[in-house]
């Protein structure tokens, strides 16, 4: 486990740079990880990280994208223009998660 500075404080992130203690994360911090990969946080982005964080507590791991588009009713079309390209890597990126085990 490597430590990082990311907005001003040491945080704990794997080889890929996903952080890996559940309890450094903060909006602050994700508004810093969203602007690493050129997204600009929007209250759409929020939401659903949002959900995807209450997952993880709830369940141990993080959701694929299939599992967000069922707990936010969030289509999947949507999912990838508000996170471009990878949208489950980003989203568990930006929400401060491991990255998830399957990209659907």
């Amino acid at each position: 486990m490597t430590v990082t500075t990311i907005a001003g404080r040491d945080v704990h992130v794997d080889a890929e740079g996903f952080l890996t203690e559940y309890d450094e994360w903060d909006d602050e911090l994700a508004t810093r990880l969203a602007g690493q990969i050129g997204i600009d946080l929007t209250d759409a982005h929020r939401r659903i990280i949002a959900a995807l964080r209450e997952d993880y507590r709830q369940h141990g791991e993080t959701a694929t994208l299939r599992r967000v588009t069922t707990l936010t009713g969030v289509p999947t079309r949507e999912l990838f223009a508000l996170f471009p390209k990878k949208p489950a890597k980003k989203m568990a990126y930006v929400a401060g998660l491991p990255k998830p085990r399957g990209c659907v």
